[in-house]
């Protein structure tokens, strides 16, 4: 009978054993591998309060990493220098300990408080180093109640916890090089893609969208040569900015930039500031004035809000375009000149020309090289960007300790349609900054405009759900920058599993690469 008990419990051992086996190679998370064993444990053994306890190679102190039954204010409390305690002295010399009754035993500290009032406790506590060959990194322990007091059950027990403490040894070891080779990889990936970055940013351009990528493809593409090029885009997208970058990073960057107006100007002074005029060619020229394109002579001459100019200045810049050359007024003189043309425009020049308001032949010269700048509602990660740099700015400008904007105000700013696109961006952040008497820009800080149902298009933005939303996605957010953008480590700091993280992070689009330093 009693060979039948010990071949029953030791078919049972090892149903335990291949059922825990199964959880540690099932999972790259440490935390939910090890939680899940714990389970089994307390289900299928009766070993209560299971914890696993491992070095921190930063602290050097040991933390709980998992612990079955026992609160997350508890797990925090459970921090213990080695040495200290039951667990530290395991971890300390390496050798398992059974303490036979846990209200008995005086080194039992019992921080983690699960066990309520010790004094009164019954239970046995098993303690068992996890090596890494010779190297001690964290320990396994157990309650357990033995009705008959301390025999040679516990000893047994404490060999089957050495046996599941040296799979826990090489789960943790193979999880923690996975996570690590994964964070190279991340690191290493990151680093290229700044590199691309980089190479690809145009300087006083602030965007690292696809949209804006392709922009800036399209600048390096032409940036050295002398094609004429359209900027095409609404009001306020940079288009001056990309005329810039035109000119200060190409071939041209020594001689002039000159820009013009088109719409700030009538007709008739237009073109004089165009082309110029000699001294008496109409009333008031009391002297030669040297028009633009003079002006720009080897460089580059930007004309922005082209598609407002009149018909007769069309057919005067249509010539200069193709012939690259032009005449002051009230003078038969032919000019030559080496000025490349950067045109830009809000309108839809393709209808300007269908209703002939707008010559066919102009526009084809000046459509050579089109480039299309995206509105801000459709670069919507950009958006924080963009106004970090204003806030930066505009805090220094007026002397204001402003560090940060907040997540409520991040929200509206990211929901907000911006017909202004980043010229309303820049005035927004300028207002807050100077509204704002605190460290942080929030929502209230923000126009009226931004803080209506309409522009959040939030059915109630004062409901209950939104507002735990928002602070759970300022908790994550903090906790990111708390912890260099590293995922793992901000779920051990919020207490909860990188699983969860990792579904929040996706659930409020949060990019943890902002938060790398």
């Amino acid at each position: 009978m009693s060979e039948k008990v010990d071949i029953s419990k030791q078919l049972e051992d090892l149903t335990v054993l291949y059922e825990i086996t199964k959880q540690l190679a099932s999972s790259l998370e440490l935390r939910d591998c090890l939680e899940k064993t714990m389970h089994i444990l307390a289900e299928m053994k009766d070993m209560e309060n299971g914890t696993v306890t491992i070095v921190n190679p930063l602290t050097g102190k040991l933390e709980i990493e998992v612990a079955h039954g026992i609160t997350a204010e508890g797990r925090k409390r459970g921090k213990y220098k080695i040495g200290e305690g039951i667990t530290g002295r395991v971890v300390s010399t390496g050798e398992p300990i059974i303490v036979p009754q846990i209200s008995e035993e005086p080194l039992f500290l019992n921080r983690t408080r699960a066990r309520g009032n010790i004094s009164e406790q019954k239970k046995s506590f098993l303690c068992v180093p996890i090596k890494d060959g010779q190297n001690v990194i964290g320990a396994l322990s157990i309650d357990r109640f033995y009705r008959d007091g301390i025999s040679e059950q516990a000893n047994t027990d404490l060999q089957y916890l050495t046996v599941l403490s040296s799979l826990f040894a090489q789960t943790v070891v193979r999880i923690q090089k996975v996570n690590r080779e994964t964070e190279e990889l991340y690191t290493e990936n990151l680093k290229l893609k700044r590199e691309l970055s980089e190479k690809n940013k145009i300087n006083d351009i602030i965007g690292n969208s696809s949209r804006m990528q392709d922009v800036y493809e399209m600048i390096h593409r032409v940036v050295d040569s002398n094609a004429t090029v359209l900027l095409r885009g609404e009001s306020g997208t940079g288009k001056t900015l990309v005329a810039k970058a035109l000119h200060y990073n190409g071939k041209r960057r020594s001689k002039p930039f000159v820009v013009v107006n088109c719409s700030a100007l009538p007709e008739t002074l237009l073109e004089s500031e165009l082309f110029g005029h000699e001294k008496g060619s109409f009333t008031g020229a009391n002297e030669r004035k040297i028009g633009r394109f003079e002006q720009a002579e080897g460089g580059t001459l930007f004309l922005d809000e082209i598609g407002e100019i009149s018909n007769s200045v069309q057919v005067k810049l249509l010539n200069v375009v193709q012939e690259r050359s032009f005449q002051r007024l009230g003078s038969t003189q032919q000019i030559n000149c080496d000025v490349r043309l950067v045109a830009a425009t809000n309108r839809d020049l393709e209808k300007a020309v269908a209703e002939k308001n707008f010559r066919e032949d102009l526009y084809y010269r000046l459509n050579v090289f089109p480039i299309y700048m995206p509105p801000l509602r459709e670069r919507r990660t950009d958006i924080l960007l963009i106004a970090e740099f204003f806030l930066d700015k505009y805090a220094k400008e007026s002397g204001k300790n402003i560090r940060r904007i907040s997540t409520s105000a991040i929200d509206m700013l990211i929901q907000y349609h911006w017909p202004g696109n980043v010229r309303e961006l820049q005035n927004c952040i300028e207002r807050a900054v100077i509204i704002c008497d605190g460290d942080t820009i929030k929502g209230i800080h923000l126009p009226p405009t931004l803080q209506t149902a309409e522009s959040t298009k939030k059915d109630n933005p004062y409901s209950l759900a939104v507002a735990v939303a928002n602070f759970e996605k300022e908790l994550i957010i903090e906790g990111l920058k708390r912890n260099n953008g590293n995922q793992t480590k901000t779920a051990k700091d919020l207490d909860t599993s990188l699983r969860i993280i990792n579904y929040k992070i996706h659930q409020y689009s949060i990019d943890p690469r902002n938060f790398k330093i």
